[in-house]
């Protein structure tokens, strides 16, 4: 797991055994600072847009490092789960996964929906997470967002000052 931005309280990473494959588009997911936070419904109205803003602006940077770098993604897709934390008996925590979609996918074929077994059955086995150099990328990318529409103004926060 890497860490590409933080902001005031939520952090975007990459995930370090990924639900798709950096060849089938890649997977990052945001994480809540906040653990008591279980799902999207227990936010207010700040948090929930300083949420969305993270959603935009780590999708767009994923979708384009990774088309910079040979692997055509086309669509994203967002998921909030938190299921398997009640398989383990654990309290869950508001996370979202961003999955890219790559028209060429081999294992999470686009535009067929995610599969998501559970661990234990060995589909992930051989699903590579995204490098140094694609995290390196990513971040290169948003902050080169932070300058552009939409990214750039109009949110009740100045952009470049959430992304740590």
């Amino acid at each position: 797991m890497a860490i590409i931005v933080e902001s005031p309280n939520f952090t975007v990473e990459t995930h370090p055994q990924p639900f798709v494959s950096r060849a089938d588009g890649g997977h990052l997911r945001i994480i809540s600072k906040d653990r008591s936070i279980s799902e999207s419904t227990d936010l207010n109205a700040e948090l929930a847009i300083e949420l969305m803003f993270l959603r935009m602006i780590a999708a767009e940077a994923l979708r384009r490092a990774l088309v910079k770098a040979g692997i055509p993604v086309v669509k994203i897709n967002w998921e909030e789960l938190g299921n398997w934390a009640w398989k383990r008996g654990d309290n869950n925590f508001l996370h979202i996964h961003i999955f890219g979609r790559a028209e060429n996918a081999k294992h999470q074929i686009f535009p067929e929906a995610v599969q998501l077994p559970d661990r234990s059955s060995g589909f992930y086995d051989e699903f590579e997470a995204l490098t140094d150099e694609d995290v390196e990328a990513i971040r290169a990318e948003i902050m080169d967002l932070l300058n552009e529409a939409p990214y750039n103004a109009g949110w009740p926060f100045e952009a470049k000052r959430i992304i740590g």
